[in-house]
């Protein structure tokens, strides 16, 4: 594919930081606002934040996160490291990998570690401290497997919850099992009767509980896993609540 001249520009990127991170603003700036040969499309707006967690416990205590409007197709990132300059770099690999994808190139999936489980099992946050700090909707257009897998990609997550296309089921796609991914559905189906992908996939013959968000926060933090799949028993729907970077939870519903 040949790049327009608008779309080999660096682009302006919003930099948020703590105190003690504003040294690294620059260096962000610089390594982010030079993907843009990367991009099929003028990047409209990019931004970071770069946090650094407080718990010494935590070894990789810089979280880098990026949001860039590909003429309004979002790409998103996340990255940890032990020093800003180094959760920048990753950032700049993962964004530069969810560009390729937006722009339709084959870009292999690379197996890694959960990031969730990763960062989560160090944050030292006790149980009794985490609040739900942050509430999500999910747009009910139904999509496929392979493409829930695809926004899953762009958006750099571990887990997409959707309305599986065939059965127009909610459904939760997760890196996991032995081909690398697992869904989830509200109530289980067969391969056969969902919409047509070719995602390597093992389906989860387990439907997910039906219990309150209490029980849920409950259920998540014992079991200590990075998210969880119900039943919102109040409100017949289903939910992810999942740990956030900073051990708090965040809960994903559908939208409306």
């Amino acid at each position: 594919m040949t790049l327009g001249p608008d779309m080999t520009r660096e682009f302006d990127v919003e930099v948020t930081t703590r105190p003690d991170l504003t040294d690294a603003a620059e260096y962000a700036r610089r390594k982010i606002g030079g993907l843009g040969r990367f991009a099929h499309r003028p990047v409209l707006r990019a931004r970071v934040k770069l946090t650094e967690l407080a718990d010494p416990a935590v070894s990789r205590p810089v979280v880098a996160q990026a949001n860039l409007d590909v003429s309004g197709r979002l790409v998103r990132a996340q990255a940890y490291g032990a020093t800003a300059t180094e959760a920048i770099d990753l950032l700049e690999d993962r964004l530069r990998t969810g560009l390729e994808r937006a722009a339709g190139r084959r870009v292999p999936r690379r197996k890694r570690m959960n990031p969730v489980a990763a960062r989560t099992a160090g944050t030292g946050l006790p149980v009794e401290e985490r609040r739900i700090v942050r509430h999500k909707s999910f747009s009910a257009a139904p999509c496929s497997v392979d493409d829930a897998a695809a926004e899953m990609d762009l958006l750099d997550y571990d887990f997409h919850l959707f309305t599986e296309l065939g059965t127009s089921m909610a459904s939760v796609l997760y890196r996991g099992g032995p081909t690398g991914f697992r869904l989830a559905q509200v109530a289980p189906c067969p391969a056969d009767q969902l919409a047509p992908f070719e995602l390597p996939l093992t389906i989860s013959s387990q439907p997910p509980p039906c219990i309150t968000v209490a029980q849920a926060v409950e259920r998540l933090g014992v079991l200590g896993l990075p998210f969880l799949f119900f039943i919102d028993a109040a409100q017949g729907r289903a939910s992810v609540l999942y740990q956030r970077y900073d051990g708090h939870y965040g809960l994903i519903t559908p939208s409306g």
